[in-house]
């Protein structure tokens, strides 16, 4: 069955602005494609490239921005391209000129790409980028300062399919019960009214109450709540496919109240105190269940969903199965799609915070490397301390050593709340249910 849905004639978030680093290629694969996303030295714009240099196909994610030209050089054999794609230097060359005879041949290969609402955009059709120039970015009506919104962003890499991704954000009644003690409650679960409100190829939408929900094919998903007539918050979630099984999902949360809290409340905290916790209570429920739901002939017979709670699922996978042929288009870019996944026990590699958020936040990587950092600084004072209050004279001992033990147990207790309390979080924290 050919899909009527073409999935590389779009635009993909690849990462929050913030969390890229100006002075290193950043891989990052959307749809089975690798990619390297990097800035020239003197631009304020970032630029993404297939991941392949074109002399021998090394990834020039491995390779660098050279100081002195500003341009992306391969560590293989040290070519160099500029913002363009156009290939600059080439080591081997014993002609100078042969560069600039044969640039076009050369070049690496560049995908269209925009930076808005603090987000790097990458449209993933190459040959289409005439096109893309016409086609809007997905972007949430609520990230706006200029209504009043403030917002916070979030990346992390997921275990499961984006399909299987789609559907769990579609779907606002597990909250009380996978999120219970996050974000959620068991005890206040309530019905779901759900009502379709408007179901088409390029636009899904819904509403439940005092919340409306849109689902923009083939990546975002929004939550618009509105508290009074003009309190509002909203969830913006754009799912990603990366490869087959897993995802990556890029999340942005605005509100137009409680800005004080919000600006004072640190971004890294928030993800270890929040939206990982919240990832981390779906992963091995969805890792399990799309294994089980990849056995079965359909999802149709498979599932028993026969409440209006389920209504926005059954309309997405409507959606997949009628748009797409229930499948992405893995055979397009040369990979098989995974069709019996097998079920992880490895809950360490799970929820391995690290690889699959922290490496990619600047707020985590920073603030962890500060932890691992003052960690060091209060046992070099812990040690410094304690034979200096072992050498001192008896008359000054009680004087002066007494406040120096104080703070050498002070400096012990912030040590141990680092190093066994905050640091993991940024690593790995289980998440069993029948505990919480």
């Amino acid at each position: 069955m050919t899909s009527e849905f073409n999935f590389f004639q779009q635009w993909y978030p690849l990462s929050p602005i913030e969390d890229l680093d100006p002075n290193q290629p950043t891989p990052v694969t959307v749809l089975g494609l690798r990619l390297v996303i990097w800035q020239p030295k003197l631009s304020e714009t970032f630029r993404v490239f297939l991941d392949q240099c074109p002399h021998r196909l090394a990834p020039l994610s491995e390779g660098k921005v050279d100081e002195k030209t500003g341009n992306l050089m391969c560590s293989y054999h040290g070519w160099q391209f500029d913002g363009e794609g156009i290939c600059t230097h080439i080591p081997q060359a014993e002609n100078p000129e042969l560069v600039t005879q044969k640039s076009k041949f050369l070049c690496a290969v560049t995908l269209p790409s925009r930076q808005e609402q603090d987000l790097l955009w990458v449209w993933l059709d190459v040959n289409s980028a005439a096109i893309s120039a016409s086609v809007p970015l997905p972007l949430s009506p609520q990230v706006d300062a200029s209504k009043g919104f403030v917002w916070s962003s979030f990346v992390r890499d997921l275990e499961y399919d984006w399909q299987t991704l789609v559907e769990n954000v579609c779907d606002p009644s597990h909250v009380p019960f996978a999120h219970h003690g996050v974000q959620g409650n068991r005890e206040k679960a309530r019905p779901i009214p759900m009502k379709i409100q408007e179901s088409t190829p390029n636009l899904i939408t819904a509403t439940t109450g005092i919340s409306s929900i849109i689902f923009e094919p083939p990546c975002r998903l929004e939550y618009t709540t509105k508290i009074d007539e003009k309190k509002q918050f909203g969830l913006v979630f754009y799912c990603i496919p990366t490869t087959p099984g897993k995802s990556r999902i890029v999340g942005q949360f605005p509100r137009n109240f409680g800005k004080t809290i919000f600006r004072l409340t640190p971004r890294w905290w928030d993800h270890i105190e929040n939206r990982n916790p919240l990832l981390d209570g779906d992963m091995i429920l969805l890792q399990q269940q799309e294994c089980f739901t990849k056995q079965k002939e359909n999802w149709q017979t498979a599932y028993k969903m026969p409440t209006s709670a389920d209504r926005l699922v059954i309309e997405f996978r409507k959606w997949y199965d009628k748009y797409t042929g229930g499948k992405l288009p893995w055979s397009e870019v040369g990979i098989a799609g995974k069709e019996t996944p097998e079920i992880s026990d490895d809950r360490q590699f799970m929820l391995d915070r690290y690889k699959q958020h922290t490496q990619h936040c600047q707020s985590c990587r920073t603030t962890l490397s500060k932890v691992k950092l003052l960690q060091s600084l209060l046992l070099g004072y812990v040690a410094v301390s304690v034979p200096i209050v072992a050498v001192l004279p008896d008359a000054v001992r009680i004087k002066i050593g007494l406040p120096l033990i104080v703070l050498v147990l002070l400096s012990l207790g912030i040590y141990s709340w680092l190093k066994f309390w905050l640091e993991p979080r940024f690593y790995f924290v289980d998440y069993v249910h029948a505990k919480r």
